[in-house]
C-alpha cells in the first residue's frame, strides 16, 4: 500500500534511532534537521520503504543515507559486519556517483572518531564507487575487500548482477537507494534499473528498503510504485515524504523590450544580453539554462563580445563538449571563481556545482517540472530562496512561461509518464536471466512482473521473445543471427547457449543508444554539404525541404550514416525547421493549463475588459513584468479582434492563405508537439485519401498546418469520420514504416535487443555498420514475423514515447463524444495565434532577422484587415 507520511516525527524521535555516536555526530555538525530528514530517519531505521521528493540542497541524501550509517556502524560494533554488500546507491549520473562518494566520506570518517572519543572501536565502513570508468585493478581490489556501501549506475548495477564473482557479495544487500528517480523513471535506462531490482531481490532471496530521491515527482503514488514493483501480485508498501514545496520560490517572467512585433532582431538581442548581464552582475553566481547547445555557445560569445566576460568568469557546459572541459566548469563552478554558466540539460540534475543565487532560462523549458527542477539549483542551503527568471523572446514564451511560473507557484507539476512493456530491454534481462541459471518460464515471469512496468505484461508476449532469443528463426540464422538462450516451450524451461553469450551480454548492455552526427552529401557529384544530428535525420521524408548552412535541400534518401540531397528552389518553403531535433516538446499537463489562460482571457475580453483592466490582472496573479504583462494583452487582443479564441473545450480549425498566398488548413490544437505528432499524421492521411492529393505538414507545439492543393476541398466531418472508423495505431504504423524514423528507432531497439550488435568480440561495430545491418534486418523480421518482437518494440517506442498515441486517441475521442467541440474559421491570413506555426514553412529559421520581418508581415497583414474592419487603435507600449 502507498501511504503519504502526513506529520514529521519529532526531532528527539528522528535522532533517538541513530547510535549515540551518529547522534553526536549529527549534532555537532548541523544546528537542525531539514523537513526531509524529520521524516525520514525514523521510517528507513523500521525497514520502510520510502520515497523522498524534496528540493535540492534540503539534506535528501543525508536523509536516505544517515539511519543506514547508524545501522553498519552499529554491525560493526558488535563484529556483524561482514566483508560484504549492504548497501547499494544508484544514481542516473556518473558525476553525482563520485560526488556522493565524497560528501558521504565526511560522516564515515568523522562518526569513527566521535565514537573513538567515547571509547567505542567502530570497524572502518567501506565505500566505493563502481562505473565504467573504474580502471580494472580498483575493480580487482573491489572484489576482493568488497565496499559495504557500493555507488553504482544502472547499467554497471546490471552488469554486477551476472558477475559470478562479485554477484555473491550483493546476496547481503539490505538497502538501495535511488537517487534523481525523477530522471530515471520515465525513460527505458529506468525501465532496465527496475527489472534490475527485481534480479537483485531473487539473488537476495529476501525484500530489502527501497528509498528513492527526487526533486520533482508527480504523481508520487506513480513514482513510488515505480520503486517498490510488486510482491506476489500486490503492491509492496511504499511511504512518501512530500516536503518538495517548504523552500520559497522567487519567480518571474522577464520580456527584454516594450514591443516584442516592432523590436528589430538586432534590439532584441541587444536587449536580452544587456538584460543578462544586468542579472549576472546583481548576483554572485548565476546559472543560465538554454534550450539548445547551439543556444549555449551563442550566449557565451555574445556575453564575452559585447560585456568583457572571459574564460575566467564566464563557461559553456553541454554533452558535446569534452569530458575535461566540464569537469573543468563544474570544479571552477563549486570554488566559485565563475559568475555564470551557460548551459542547455547538462546541469539539471544534481551533481554538487556549489552554490547559486539565480536560475535565468532564456525561452520556456517547455514544462512545469523542467522549470522547478532547474531553478531549484539555485539557493542551495537549507532555508534559502530558489530565485528563477525566465526571458521569453517570443509571444507563444510568454504565455507559456507566465502560465508554466504560477503553476509552479501553485505546487502543480506536470505527470511523469512510465513506459510499460519495453521488450527490447527485457531481452537484454533475459539473456542476463539465463547466464545465471536455469529457469522455468513461470518462475521468470513472476520476477518480471514484479516490476512495476512489466507488471501486466502478456504470457505470449514473454514466449514470443523466448522464441526469438532461443535463435528459433532460420531466416534470422542465415544472416548471422544467432541464439542467446536455448528454450524449451513443452518443457517450459530456458537458460544460457553458446560461450560467447556473457561476452556479448557485457559488451552490449545499456539503454542508451549511439548516435553520431550524419554526413550530408549533394547529388549529383555527392559532394559533401555538412552534418546533421541522427534526431532529425529521424524526421525527414523524401522531398522534405530544410535549411542547412543557410541553404535550402531537398531530402532524397540515406544510406548508414549519409544523408543525401539535392538542391531546393529559393521559393521553395522549409517543412522541417532546422532546430527541430533539439528543441524540448510541450507537455501535455502544462498546454492544458494554457488552454484554461485562453478561455480565462476570452471571458474577460468578451466581458469587455481591456488593457487597463487585463494588464493589472495579470501582473497581480502572474508572477510577469509589465512589458510581459502588455505584450500578453495585445497578442489575445489582437486575436480576439481578427478572429477566435478557443476556448479549453474548443479545437479552432482555421483555413487561411499565408502572404504568398499557399492554402493552409491550421489546427489550433494545444496539447504540446507529441500528441499533435500522432493527430497531423492522422488527419494529413485522412484528408490525403479524401481529395487524393499530398499534403504538406507542419507541426507545433500550439498545433499543426496542413498545406492543401488549390481547388482541393477538404471536408472536415468526413476527414473525422475516417478517423474514428479506423485504428489509430495501424495508421500511424503505416505512415512511419518507411520513414528514416522507423529505421533508425529500429536500429535502436535491435541494439537493445541483441539483434544488432554494438561490440563482438571486443571489437567496437561502427554505428554506420549497425545501421546498415538493421536495415537488412527490418525486411527479414518483417518476413519472419509482423509482430516481431523487436520490430513490435520500435512501433511501440515510436508511437507512444517520441508520439504520444494514448493522448491523441483521448483527443479524438473527445471530439466524437462531443467534450471537445470543433470550431471552424476562414481568414484572409492566419490569424496571431498560427503565425508562429506558419513561419516555420518560410524563411530560414536560423535568422533571427528573416523571422522578426516575416512575423512583423503577418502582424501588419492581420492588423490592416482588423482597422478595414472596425475603428482600432493597437495598445500602445508604455
Amino acid at each position: 500500500m502507498i501511504r503519504f507520511v502526513r506529520k514529521p516525527f519529532t526531532e528527539e524521535e528522528s535522532l533517538g534511532c541513530l547510535e549515540r555516536y551518529v547522534r553526536e555526530w549529527f549534532s555537532r555538525s548541523f544546528r537542525e534537521l531539514t523537513p526531509p530528514q524529520r521524516y525520514s530517519f525514523k521510517l528507513i531505521s523500521r525497514g520502510n520503504n520510502v520515497i523522498i521528493t524534496a528540493p535540492t540542497g534540503s539534506g535528501k541524501t543525508l536523509a536516505g543515507f544517515t539511519a543506514i550509517l547508524s545501522e553498519l556502524f552499529k554491525m560493526g560494533e558488535k563484529g556483524r559486519l561482514r566483508d560484504s554488500v549492504y548497501c547499494i546507491y544508484i544514481s542516473p549520473l556518473k558525476a553525482l556517483d563520485n560526488d556522493v562518494k565524497k560528501n558521504l566520506m565526511v560522516p564515515l570518517v568523522e562518526i569513527r572518531k566521535i565514537a573513538e572519543e567515547m571509547g567505542v572501536d567502530l570497524p572502518e565502513v567501506r565505500i566505493a564507487v563502481r562505473t565504467g570508468d573504474v580502471p580494472p585493478e580498483e575493480k580487482q581490489r573491489q572484489l576482493r575487500n568488497p565496499p559495504h556501501i557500493l555507488i553504482t549506475t544502472p547499467e554497471s548495477l546490471a552488469i554486477l548482477l551476472n558477475a559470478p564473482k562479485f554477484s555473491s557479495h550483493l546476496k547481503t544487500v539490505r538497502w538501495v537507494v535511488v537517487d534523481e528517480i525523477h530522471e530515471l523513471a520515465n525513460n527505458k535506462r529506468g525501465i532496465h534499473l527496475s527489472l534490475s531490482l527485481e534480479r537483485l531481490r531473487e539473488l537476495v532471496d529476501r525484500d530489502f528498503t527501497r528509498i528513492g530521491l527526487g526533486a520533482t515527482l508527480h504523481p508520487l503514488k506513480e513514482a513510488a510504485r515505480y520503486l517498490v514493483g510488486y510482491e506476489n501480485g500486490a503492491e509492496r508498501s511504499c511511504r512518501v515524504v512530500d516536503v518538495s514545496w517548504y523552500k520559497p520560490y522567487d519567480l518571474r517572467l522577464l520580456c527584454p523590450v516594450e514591443d516584442l512585433i516592432h523590436a528589430s532582431a538586432e534590439e532584441l538581442n541587444r536587449e536580452l544580453y544587456r538584460l543578462l548581464d544586468r542579472l549576472i552582475r546583481e548576483h554572485k553566481t548565476t546559472l543560465i539554462f538554454t534550450n539548445t547547445r547551439s543556444g549555449t555557445e551563442r550566449v557565451v560569445f555574445n556575453l564575452k563580445d559585447k560585456y568583457g566576460y572571459t574564460d575566467e568568469t564566464i563557461g559553456a557546459h553541454h554533452g558535446s563538449l569534452s569530458r575535461e572541459i566540464r569537469l573543468d566548469v563544474e570544479d571552477r563552478l563549486k570554488r566559485g571563481l565563475l559568475k555564470a554558466v551557460v548551459c542547455s540539460t547538462s546541469l539539471e540534475l544534481g551533481i554538487d556545482i556549489g552554490y547559486i543565487d539565480l536560475v535565468v532560462q532564456i525561452g520556456s523549458p517547455k514544462s512545469v517540472t523542467r522549470a522547478v527542477q532547474r531553478i531549484g539549483r539555485s539557493g542551495h542551503r537549507f532555508r534559502d530562496i530558489a530565485r528563477g527568471r525566465i526571458i521569453a523572446l517570443d509571444r507563444d514564451d510568454l504565455v507559456e512561461g507566465a502560465v508554466m511560473l504560477k503553476c509552479a507557484m501553485e505546487r502543480r507539476l506536470d505527470e511523469i509518464t512510465i513506459p510499460r512493456n519495453c521488450l527490447d530491454v527485457l531481452a537484454q534481462h533475459i539473456v542476463g536471466m539465463g547466464l545465471m541459471k536455469k529457469w522455468r518460464v513461470d518462475e521468470a515471469l513472476e520476477v518480471i512482473r514484479r516490476s512495476y512496468p512489466y507488471h501486466d505484461l502478456p504470457r505470449e508476449t514473454f514466449i514470443s521473445l523466448l522464441h526469438y532469443l532461443a535463435g528459433h528463426y532460420a531466416e534470422l540464422e542465415d544472416r548471422r543471427v544467432y541464439g542467446k538462450i536455448w528454450f524449451d516451450e513443452e518443457e517450459g524451461v530456458f537458460g544460457r547457449r553458446g560461450r560467447y553469450t556473457r561476452v556479448i551480454y557485457y559488451l552490449n548492455l545499456g539503454a542508451i543508444p549511439d548516435e553520431v552526427k550524419i554526413d550530408v552529401y549533394q547529388l549529383p557529384g555527392k559532394h559533401y554539404v555538412g552534418g546533421i544530428e541522427e534526431g532529425f535525420l529521424e524526421r525527414l521524408k523524401p522531398k522534405d525541404i530544410f535549411v542547412l548552412g543557410g541553404r535550402l535541400y531537398r531530402f532524397r534518401y540515406a544510406r548508414g550514416m549519409r544523408c543525401y540531397v539535392e538542391a531546393a528552389p529559393r521559393e521553395a518553403l522549409p517543412t522541417i525547421p532546422a532546430w527541430f531535433s533539439e528543441m524540448l516538446p510541450l507537455s501535455f499537463d502544462l498546454a492544458a493549463e494554457i488552454r484554461k489562460f485562453r478561455e480565462e482571457m476570452r471571458r474577460r475580453l468578451r466581458r469587455g475588459e481591456r488593457e487597463g483592466e487585463i494588464v493589472p490582472w495579470l501582473l497581480e496573479n502572474y508572477p510577469v513584468d509589465e512589458y510581459s504583462a502588455r505584450s500578453i494583452y495585445s497578442y489575445f487582443y489582437e486575436q480576439y479582434s481578427y478572429s477566435i479564441i478557443p476556448g479549453k473545450k474548443e479545437l479552432l480549425v482555421e483555413e487561411t492563405r499565408d502572404l504568398e498566398g499557399r492554402r493552409f488548413l491550421v489546427f489550433h490544437s494545444l496539447f504540446g508537439r507529441r500528441t499533435n505528432d500522432a493527430l497531423s499524421r492522422g488527419f494529413a492521411l485522412a484528408v490525403v485519401k479524401q481529395i487524393r492529393h499530398s499534403v504538406g505538414v507542419m507541426i507545433s507545439d500550439n498545433g499543426f498546418a496542413l498545406r492543401l492543393p488549390e481547388k482541393r476541398k477538404v471536408n472536415l466531418d468526413r476527414a473525422l469520420r475516417k478517423l474514428w472508423e479506423i485504428d489509430l495505431g495501424e495508421l500511424l504504423k503505416a505512415s512511419v514504416r518507411r520513414t528514416e524514423l522507423m529505421k533508425r528507432r529500429f536500429r535502436h531497439c535491435a541494439a537493445r535487443s541483441f539483434l544488432v550488435l554494438r561490440n563482438y568480440k571486443g571489437y567496437k561495430i561502427s554505428v554506420s555498420r549497425q545501421q546498415l545491418n538493421s536495415q537488412t534486418l527490418l525486411n527479414v523480421c518483417e518476413e519472419v514475423d509482423k509482430d516481431f518482437p523487436v520490430i513490435a518494440e520500435t512501433y511501440r517506442e515510436i508511437l507512444e514515447d517520441i508520439m504520444d498515441i494514448d493522448r491523441a486517441r483521448l483527443v479524438l475521442e473527445q471530439i466524437r463524444r462531443g467534450g471537445l467541440k470543433i470550431v471552424e474559421a476562414k481568414t484572409d491570413v492566419p490569424s496571431p495565434f498560427a503565425h508562429n506555426l506558419i513561419i516555420l514553412g518560410e524563411a530560414d529559421i536560423i535568422l533571427m532577422e528573416d523571422r522578426k520581418k516575416r512575423l512583423l508581415e503577418l502582424y501588419n497583414a492581420v492588423m490592416e484587415r482588423i482597422r478595414a474592419r472596425e475603428e482600432y487603435t493597437a495598445p500602445s507600449p508604455r
